[in-house]
Order: C-alpha cells, then sequence, then structure tokens
C-alpha cells in the first residue's frame, strides 16, 4: 500500500507537496555508448564488412557447414543413446543431409532406435528432422 497523503489545509499546501513530488523524480539517464564510440565516427568512416575477402563466403557453404555441424551434433547424441537423434541420423545417412549418403549406416542406425520406438521404421525415408511418434498410423495420407 502506498503513503497516505498529509491532509490540506489549503490549496497552496497540495500545490507546493506536489510541486516537491515532481522535483524529487528521477529523470532517466542516457544510454551508455561503447568505450570505443567516438562522435567522429560516422557510418562512412566504418569499414564495410563486404569490403573484406574473408566475411564473402558463398551461402551454399555456410548451409553445408551448418548442415556437418548439426550432423555431427546429432551423432554425438546418438551415440549416448538419445533414440530421437538415433531416428535424425539415419534420417540424414538415408538422405545425405549433412553427411556423405550410406544407405547401410542408415539402417544400422533405425535399427537401433527401432529398438525403443516402433514407429521410426516408418519415417527412416523422411526428411531429417520428421519425429517419429508411437501415434504415427499406418495408413498413407494423401
Amino acid at each position: 500500500m502506498g503513503k497516505r497523503l498529509p491532509e490540506p489545509k489549503s490549496l497552496e499546501d497540495v500545490a507546493r507537496y506536489a510541486a516537491d513530488r515532481i522535483r524529487r523524480t528521477r529523470v532517466a539517464k542516457q544510454p551508455l555508448r561503447p568505450a570505443a564510440w567516438k562522435k567522429e565516427t560516422t557510418s562512412a568512416s566504418v569499414m564495410d564488412l563486404a569490403d573484406l575477402p574473408e566475411a564473402s563466403v558463398p551461402l551454399k557453404e555456410v548451409v553445408a557447414d551448418c548442415a556437418r555441424r548439426w550432423f555431427q551434433d546429432a551423432l554425438k547424441e546418438a551415440r549416448a543413446g538419445d533414440v530421437s537423434m538415433q531416428v535424425l541420423v539415419a534420417q540424414m545417412y538415408h538422405s545425405g543431409y549433412g553427411v556423405t549418403k550410406n544407405e547401410q549406416k542408415a539402417n544400422v542406425w533405425i535399427t537401433k532406435a527401432s529398438r525403443y520406438r516402433s514407429a521410426v521404421r516408418k519415417v527412416s525415408n523422411k526428411r531429417p528432422g520428421y519425429n517419429a511418434s508411437d501415434s504415427d498410423s499406418d495408413e498413407e495420407k494423401n
């Protein structure tokens, strides 16, 4: 609960109290700038990253690198026994996403995962990231 206002004896007392409260309010501080920021710095004087030779990497290579790293992370988790990651690794081997396509290794990982989840065989040939669940129906959806 808040403080009670003092009972005013006159309108002047109320005005004085309000003015005093207004003076005591804090003014918002200016946002801090990085220490390296100088007033002389302008957008024209800042080096453009596109001018750097190492900054221009084709998108295809960036995506391939991300897919490889995703595969490596999934493989580590799959080896640790995570069934979802075992399914993902099998899907990645089957489709060749992030790794060289290898049907034999895909089947090995699907077999490991199917020991714990019966529905994984149905999703073994799906795109990577498609999750298997025991509630997936056996019927083909149109």
